[in-house]
């Protein structure tokens, strides 16, 4: 019976590989096209090589343009407003509505203008917990987008072809551009999910980032609402003795980095469930990394997994295919995506047990946060609703000083219900794990961006690894001094940190300076938090700053 299988499997794989024919997208309303089904990611390369519409790097990765849009676009992400999503949706500026009729005449547009042509499928899945699995279709209109979703998503051995049956699809179509007086749409790229016909709808914008994104965004709704898990916007290791170790943060602050360990398994570097089983799971197979001043040195894992099948987006290099990282003319959001394998050091499969560390990372460019600091579970949930980072001074003209930024849940532009849902969820996972949860500032000290320096990569891996050791954990209450503002336990000491480096205001030799800045941050802190206010309980809300005092 198993060599039968096997034969069959085998036949409809070679059957798919030559005739173009073999599946067929008319139930999505796309007929008369070409269709290349399943190819290998080598394939997909040369193709886009054949194209013109990619070159070949000298580290062997292919170079694409994504053309207009560099990154996602949050004001064109909109969720079909149905009975599904009505009363479910946390409805705004985030998760903006979109109508049933509307989406229905925008999908019959793009499925029009797919069909008689050359068209990319690709059948995947997510979540790698075999009890979550989410399996997923992938229409693509350009060969290096469905490369990327080989990478990013994970991939069905061939038996299970056989049987494979879409659950979800994603229907990318990024020279199509909507109307918006038409359309619905603000402008003419959009990203549109349906919950009731479980599909993503992306045209306009050639961002890869908006398929996974897509996806992402609908296990945030679908996981917490039907399945009692918790979706995270994090990358996540595990160490010899497995245990696992989470890390929040929004872009810049180091997520992907920071999890690269050569000493522990990556499990996975952007997105994650936390089930009720105990375990943590990766939702893709593969990572997406900021290429922005990549080196050899300072990221070696990262690094090496530039070669054959990955994807570097909007990066400059030179006649002979050579890199040049730091070359920001095209964007600031350079990246780079490739299968999970291409890191040497990866959990097989991608699945974790209870997490015994969270990091919240932020990259505080006003200097004011300890670089590391141990949170009460009032204030984890409280960070984590909050998702504070910061955006360099200097980006824009006549700005001056650093601009705080909250993305609640670290991930805000793809959590479709309210944040204190998800903030509850961790709390009530955290408590029950006893789990330790670190806010670690991998941005400034000894002043702002401007005045003061950004901490030493060298120190922030000493102090994670500090943790992750047990060092820090079995500090005494002594061990530790409040911060003033914010109430937080900073460590005096710490294995390969200078005890100087420890304490922000000793970095800023002014005392009456660092005040005056760690209680504007606060402010913003509680401005920020007024939104969440209503829906929170006294528990999170104990867990923020303190008033401005001066």
């Amino acid at each position: 019976m198993f060599n039968f299988a096997l034969v069959i499997t085998n036949n409809i794989i070679d059957m798919i590989d030559t005739n173009t024919k073999s599946i067929s997208l008319n139930s999505l309303g796309i007929n008369s096209s070409t269709i290349h089904y399943q190819l290998s990611s080598n394939e997909l390369h040369s193709i886009t090589l054949k194209k013109n519409q990619g070159k070949e790097s000298s580290l062997g990765a292919i170079a694409i343009n994504t053309g207009e849009f560099t990154g996602r676009s949050p004001m064109d992400r909109f969720i079909v407003k149905d009975s599904i999503t009505k009363d479910e949706i946390w409805w705004g500026d985030i998760n903006i509505p979109f109508s049933t009729d509307n989406f229905d005449k925008l999908y019959d547009k793009v499925v029009s203008y797919l069909s008689g042509k050359e068209i990319f499928v690709r059948d995947s899945y997510a979540c790698a917990d075999p009890n979550y699995k989410l399996n997923i279709r992938v229409v693509n209109e350009y060969p290096w987008s469905n490369m990327f979703a080989y990478n990013m998503f994970l991939r069905p051995t061939t038996e299970e072809l056989v049987s494979f049956m879409p659950e979800w699809t994603v229907i990318n179509a990024p020279g199509f551009m909507a109307d918006a007086t038409e359309d619905g749409t603000r402008q003419h790229n959009f990203a549109i999910l349906n919950f009731t016909k479980k599909i993503a709808l992306i045209g306009g914008t050639g961002y890869t980032g908006e398929i996974k994104k897509g996806i992402f965004s609908a296990l945030n709704f679908i996981l917490p609402v039907f399945k009692n898990t918790l979706p995270m916007h994090c990358s996540a290791n595990v160490g010899k003795n497995q245990d696992t170790a989470i890390f929040f943060g929004l872009s810049g602050t180091g997520k992907t980095t920071l999890s690269a360990d050569p000493e522990r398994k990556l499990i996975g570097d952007d997105e994650h469930g936390w089930t009720n089983e105990n375990t943590v799971f990766n939702f893709e197979g593969g990572c997406y990394a900021k290429a922005i001043d990549l080196s050899e040195d300072k990221e070696p894992e990262i690094y090496h997994a530039i070669k054959k099948g990955a994807i570097l987006e909007n990066i400059i290099m030179d006649k002979n295919g050579v890199i040049d990282f730091s070359d920001t003319s095209i964007t600031q959001n350079t990246r780079v995506s490739y299968p999970i394998e291409h890191i040497e050091n990866i959990q097989k499969p991608s699945i974790g047990k209870n997490p015994k560390n969270i990091f919240f990372l932020t990259a505080d460019a006003f200097g004011v946060l300890p670089p590391i600091s141990k949170l009460t579970s009032s204030q984890a949930a409280y960070h984590f609703i909050s998702g504070y980072t910061a955006k360099v001074a200097g980006t824009e003209a006549g700005v001056t000083e650093p601009i705080p930024s909250f993305s609640a849940c670290f991930g805000a532009p793809f959590m479709p219900l309210h944040p204190t849902r998800y903030a509850e969820m961790l709390s009530d996972k955290m408590k029950k794990a006893g789990v330790n949860v670190w806010l670690v500032n991998t941005g400034w000290s000894g002043g702002q961006y401007g005045v003061g320096k950004r901490i030493a990569l060298k120190y922030t891996r000493a102090m994670i690894t500090a943790v992750l050791n047990g060092d820090l954990g079995n500090y005494t209450y002594e061990d530790y001094h409040i911060h003033s503002v914010f109430g937080v336990a900073q460590p005096r000491r710490c294995p390969g940190v200078p005890s100087s480096v420890l304490s922000p205001r000793t970095t800023w030799n002014n005392d009456d300076a660092y005040y005056k800045a760690a209680f504007k941050l606060s402010n913003a802190f509680r401005k920020n938090f007024k939104q969440f206010e209503e829906f929170a309980n006294e528990e999170i809300r104990r867990g923020g700053p303190q008033r401005y005092a001066f």
